[in-house]
């Protein structure tokens, strides 16, 4: 394998990396998002994972990365520059210019919700709703033209369960699987209920008004993040599930820069 796109998103809980040769994922792992990693823990990480999936980091000629930790940017930044002979490029502002998608608020959006962003409309080329189940529940809606019109945050599903586990005495940790009944009969079924189904008809609420204020007939909603797969209720208002779909969005923004440099 020759010529390879290495596509790293770090996140608040996790840092995702993706191997992609052309517009296929190869290969896609995950680490914790460490503050106590040092650039050479990181470097050693990704060395050990190219080694088991034999992979050359000479066939890697492309990294791009997103970061919205800056506390870490600068650290997997310098990782990858220590191993791969290529220039990484940094998802920020600045590239923007090169996308289809145009966001209203350059300074705060995050750089994982603009690689979403990229990666529906590229797709659809519509007016379209991609929802993130990750550490935050996003929203991210981008209008016909590509306008990147609004974000709805709310907190993730492990976030609001860890939350009220951790702040409640007697609480137990539960799996994160959609009950049969509202009504719990346990503590744990109680948790589902609550958690899990209440977070059914939030999704189910915000899609309905997100609908309404676009005013469009047919609007794709797309879903990313690992839980996304758990949230079997909402299946009918997807039009796909796709995990790996910021990664995707950060090969194509990759791709963009490329075809639209400075």
């Amino acid at each position: 394998m020759t010529n390879l796109l290495l596509a790293i998103d770090t996140g608040n809980s996790d840092t995702v990396f993706g191997i992609f040769e052309g517009e296929t994922i190869l290969f896609q792992w995950r680490t914790p998002s460490s503050l106590q990693w040092t650039t050479a823990d990181y470097a050693m990480f990704i060395r050990s994972y190219l080694l088991e999936l034999d992979i050359k980091p000479s066939a890697v000629q492309r990294v791009v990365y997103s970061s919205v930790v800056p506390a870490l940017t600068a650290t997997i930044l310098q990782a990858t520059e220590t191993m791969f002979a290529c220039k990484p490029l940094l998802v920020e502002a600045s590239l923007y210019h090169a996308l289809p998608i145009k966001p209203i608020n350059t300074k705060e959006i995050g750089t994982d919700l603009v690689a979403n962003a990229t990666a529906a409309y590229s797709r659809y080329k519509q007016a379209c709703i991609v929802v993130d189940f990750g550490t935050a529940l996003t929203f991210t809606t981008i209008a016909a033209d590509g306008t990147l019109i609004g974000v709805a945050i709310a907190p993730g599903i492990k976030t609001a369960l860890r939350a009220l586990v951790q702040n409640t005495a007697q609480l137990p940790e539960v799996p994160l699987e959609i009950p049969t009944s509202a009504l719990g009969k346990n503590t744990t079924q109680a948790l589902q209920a609550g958690i899990l189904l209440g977070y059914v008809g939030l999704v189910k609420e915000l899609l309905a008004s997100i609908k309404a204020e676009l005013k469009v007939k047919h609007c794709p909603v797309i879903a990313t993040g690992g839980l996304a797969f758990v949230m079997k209720p909402l299946d009918e208002f997807f039009v796909e599930m796709d995990v790996n779909l910021t990664l995707d969005g950060l090969r194509l923004i990759g791709k963009y820069v490329q075809k639209n440099p400075l």
